[in-house]
């Protein structure tokens, strides 16, 4: 099992250059939980998850981890606490999967090291996990989307971090594979407790694997906790300025979403 971590914002303001995106924003990430956010395009959802990881400095306030603040810890030391799966990554031109992976084991190896079984063991079981094994030896940029994604979650499963932040992890790919790595990260919290947050546009795929949901809007959390507290109808209206229904989904017990539009609603308003 992983070490529980503690991670939160406080006061965290947000921006490029003179732009500011998210405004003293306040939030907290259960330990040992999967915690989905959910938001509209372009509320901040990619820019506050680069933050945590410390790849984008705050205009204000700060980020915490186990009580240090991430921008000003060294980089390594991060890396083997906290993973970041981000948007549309780029690979090596050339480099093959197993070492694509394989870099995921990079904050653990110390200077002059050598690549140790423990190394080799974090590989393979991230390469079966995600079912890339048969494409270990290919090159990375001859995959498609959808296999390249299962890579790229594959070497930050090898990373073994106690914390993983994912932006988009189902970018890519179709409704089968979008489900195998969903219940992959649920395994790999269930198993070794990793802490665990996700950006998902899916509402419903959101409420179904969090444990923990947070909805941002207008720069700031809108709301956060179980998914039947903020999976609502007036969230839903709130943050994406949609009529919708909400249902109990008959397979998961979870909220399930239905937006109503302008041709198929049958339900009286």
């Amino acid at each position: 099992m992983t070490t529980e971590r503690r991670l939160l914002a406080e006061q965290l303001s947000l921006g490029y250059h003179d732009r500011t995106v998210i405004t003293d924003l306040d939030l907290v990430v259960p330990p040992g939980q999967i915690t989905g956010i959910v938001g509209a395009n372009a509320c901040g959802k990619s820019t506050l998850l680069k933050s945590m990881s410390r790849l984008l400095a705050p205009h204000g306030g700060q980020v915490l981890l186990d009580g240090k603040a991430v921008h000003r810890m060294p980089a390594k030391e991060l890396a083997r606490i906290l993973g970041l799966l981000p948007q549309s990554p780029i690979a090596p031109e050339g480099i093959t999967v197993a070492d694509l992976v394989g870099r995921g084991r990079h904050p653990h190896q110390k200077l002059l090291a050598r690549w140790s079984a423990a190394d080799d063991e974090a590989v393979a079981e991230a390469l079966e996990a995600t079912g890339t094994v048969a494409l270990a030896d290919r090159p990375v940029d001859e995959l498609s989307g959808g296999q390249r994604q299962r890579v790229w979650v594959a070497m930050s499963l090898a990373q073994r971090t106690d914390v993983l932040l994912l932006d988009e992890p189902t970018t890519f790919l179709d409704v089968a594979h979008q489900i195998e790595v969903l219940d992959l990260l649920t395994d790999l919290n269930a198993t070794r407790g990793t802490t665990i947050v996700m950006v998902l546009h899916d509402l419903n795929l959101a409420a179904r694997y969090a444990d923990h949901l947070i909805a941002i809007a207008g720069g700031t959390v809108h709301s956060a906790g179980a998914p039947a507290e903020v999976l609502t109808a007036e969230m839903v209206t709130d943050v994406f300025g949609l009529a919708s229904e909400i249902i109990t989904d008959p397979i998961s017990g979870k909220p399930l979403m239905l937006p109503r539009g302008r041709h198929h609603d049958r339900l009286p308003a």
